[in-house]
């Protein structure tokens, strides 16, 4: 059937976006119950559960509730007004707590018991040795830095801070029998939550949470009362910053006011032990103004974040995944001048299998050279001890033109990058805190260099952020090159950026806002175009989410026209697949592994005349009309080979893939099959093969190549 004779715009079409990211919660959760992957990996995962719901709950449903309290009435492209998002949204999540604490208490408790691992979550399962040395610990190591806080007519209820673990209690009057008091006291962050203890045996090793020791004791607290009972508690506030760019005088100094508004924005969520006295509960209630739906009943210890440190511990490596060291990519030499291998040939990266250092090196060697005149990026998310940030200051020390865009509104790291901003520019830098009304989400660095054939222009584009940390736990695929035409571009980007000049025409890459969204709305209807006339015509897109209504729509209307079109979507997609004469063409798969998928990559047939892209922007409305993106194009034949490779071997993986089926769930194939492929652990593998194959043959051409893997049409 046409696709003209259908309404694509039909709710039934489309998956809520909210809903669409609590089931890739869901798929995380999955992976901490799978036998397939090791114990402590699995940990990892669960804990990586709880602080994603956490984000979920400060951004996206704190937003929800401003607009259901504007009295918002829009229904979403799925069909949901803001209240039935904010009701599948709580039924979900309950399920999904519970979820995980029962994998905790059922599966992890145990497990590590098993190993020799006790976590004591109670203080009263301590033996009589291991009460003493909690005892003494609390008075020599906690006691000094706490400070409790009891609320009555004299003391007003505190501040209790966002995402904090507290304990309140409910305290006895020793000379009045008859009255309650409120008081609650902070666990302080400062001190360790996972504490060792003596253990029953040498085998084992026992540790006990930092709540229960101040639990255990807190009657230490409030010596002029009988401490009735005591519980921890959390709360989530409302952390999404609103900030007026248009009357903002000074955007650094704005945002730093916003930051401090986080502590006491809206509570939206709150956490309790589900064996708390119904007087805290009834208290915490009224004081913080939460409704019952957003009051959590929690059956284990809260905030399961904490199972990352347990993964730190040490002794239990065998049950952990070898640990990865990121290799030297094939097509580049440590110890040479940068600018001379890129002069030679462009550089492909693949993060985290190819290491983060030929980038560090790039602007370090800038820094120094005194050939560079000029140093232009984009920074967003940058590590705590970055050293490009080292070496951007070090070239405005030299005396280089060093202009950085610095996003003040990276959400979650706006404190940090204010910091760095302000020590760019002692440094001497030009600081750019990016553009009214946008964020700056573009990969771009510019290295101007003069040579005896004039001046050229080096560029790294990337998909992922300039961290050297998280490019170690990220993948990311990135392009150093000196073409003339992305030269020219990286140019008219940085001036657009730092001067509000745009120019006429653009050579390769393309841009958001300014027609990113046409550019692959182009795409694939020219794709759509083959498929009707009779040609190859194939779709692969790798993004990390897609809820892009115009998108979907443009996708369904090729599946129509008999495009194959195959995603891999790593969080949300608000497509559906495998409708009736709708997306009947359409695969969805969903990749979860000890890295977090974040590249995006997008393959077009086009008609035989096979064309590769790589970008900063996912298929979301965000990114194409809010932000400033960048997609630009592989064109070396040997690099564009390599990319579809890499676009295979995720397409052919089936240990780390969910697929989602015509109902809208993700499943996961069967583990054990023969032949199946985890796309990790192999481009672990051959990165560690190209290594190694250069050491031994000292050549720097000798590589495992990729270019006999083939797109399957």
């Amino acid at each position: 059937m046409a696709a003209d004779k259908i309404n694509l715009k039909n709710p039934i079409y489309y998956t809520n976006r909210e809903l669409s990211w609590l089931d890739f919660n869901y798929r995380i959760l999955h992976e901490a119950k799978d036998k397939a992957n090791p114990l402590f990996e699995r940990l990892k995962f669960l804990s990586i559960t709880a602080s994603n719901l956490d984000e979920f709950f400060m951004i996206r449903v704190a937003s929800l509730k401003d607009m259901y309290n504007a009295n918002y009435t829009k229904k979403d492209f799925a069909g949901m007004t803001v209240s039935d998002q904010l009701t599948g949204i709580n039924i979900k999540t309950h399920e999904l707590v519970k979820n995980q604490y029962s994998t905790y208490n059922r599966v992890f408790k145990p497990k590590l018991g098993e190993l020799g691992l006790k976590i004591i979550d109670h203080y009263e399962d301590l033996n009589e040795e291991q009460s003493r040395f909690v005892d003494t610990y609390f008075e020599n190591e906690v006691y000094p830095v706490l400070t409790p806080m009891a609320v009555d007519s004299s003391r007003p209820f505190p501040l209790i801070r966002n995402k904090t673990l507290n304990i309140c209690a409910l305290l006895g009057d020793k000379k009045k029998k008859d009255r309650y008091d409120f008081a609650t006291v902070q666990i302080p962050a400062v001190l360790n939550r996972i504490v060792p203890i003596p253990s029953e045996s040498e085998q084992t090793t026992t540790v006990i949470l930092l709540e229960q020791i101040i639990e255990k004791n807190i009657n230490k607290l409030f010596l002029n009362y009988e401490v009735i009972c005591a519980f921890p508690y959390r709360i989530m506030r409302n952390a999404d910053l609103s900030i007026e760019e248009d009357e903002a005088s000074d955007l650094l100094i704005e945002i730093k006011k916003q930051l401090k508004k986080r502590q006491w924005g809206e509570v939206i969520r709150l956490e309790i032990e589900n064996k708390t006295d119904k007087r805290l509960i009834k208290i915490l209630k009224e004081e913080l103004n939460v409704k019952e739906e957003d009051i959590f009943n929690i059956n284990g210890p809260l905030d399961l974040t904490f199972l990352m440190k347990v993964y730190s511990l040490d002794g239990f490596d065998s049950y952990k995944d070898k640990k990865y060291t990121p290799r030297t990519p094939k097509r580049y030499v440590n110890d040479e001048s940068v600018f001379d291998q890129i002069k030679d040939h462009d550089i492909l990266l693949h993060h985290p299998y190819d290491s983060f250092s030929p980038v560090v090196d790039f602007i370090r060697q800038a820094a120094k050279d005194p050939n560079v005149l000029a140093i232009k990026q984009t920074l967003y998310r940058v590590s705590s001890n970055s050293p490009i940030i080292a070496s951007l200051a070090e070239a405005a020390e030299n005396g280089k033109q060093v202009s950085v865009l610095v996003e003040l509104k990276a959400r979650f790291d706006e404190e940090n990058n204010i910091n760095w901003a302000i020590k760019l520019e002692k440094a001497g830098c030009h600081v750019i805190y990016g553009l009214l009304g946008l964020k700056t989400h573009s990969k771009i660095t510019l290295v101007v260099r003069k040579e005896e054939d004039g001046i050229r222009r080096y560029v790294h584009l990337g998909t992922g952020n300039y961290n050297d940390s998280t490019a170690k736990l990220y993948t990311d695929l990135g392009l150093m090159t000196c073409d003339n035409k992305i030269g020219e571009d990286a140019t008219a980007v940085f001036n657009m950026l730092s001067g509000y000049s745009e120019p006429l025409n653009w050579n390769k890459l393309s841009l958001a806002p300014l027609w990113l969204r046409k550019k692959f709305l182009y795409l694939i209807n020219r794709e759509k175009e083959f498929a009707m006339n009779g040609k190859p015509a194939h779709i692969i897109a790798k993004m990390n989410s897609l809820c892009d209504a115009d998108i979907i729509k443009a996708l369904y209307e090729a599946s129509c026209a008999g495009v194959k079109i195959e995603l891999i979507v790593r969080g949300i997609c608000c497509l559906k697949v495998g409708i009736k004469n709708v997306s009947e063409n359409i695969t969805v798969k969903s990749i979860t592994g000890k890295f977090l998928e974040h590249s995006r990559i997008f393959y077009f047939n086009n008609g035989g005349n096979e064309e590769v892209y790589m970008a900063s922007a996912d298929w979301m409305p965000r990114n194409l009309d809010k932000r400033v993106e960048i997609l630009f194009p592989v064109e070396n034949e040997e690099l564009k080979d390599e990319v579809m490779g890499i676009l295979d071997i995720l397409l052919k993986d089936s240990l780390r893939s969910h697929y989602m089926n015509e109902n809208g769930e993700y499943v996961k194939h069967a583990t054990n099959a023969k032949g199946a492929i985890d796309c990790q652990e192999y481009f672990c593998k051959l990165a560690t093969k190209n290594s190694k194959k250069r050491e031994n043959e000292n050549d720097t051409k000798l590589f495992e190549p990729m270019k006999s893997i083939q797109i399957k049409q």
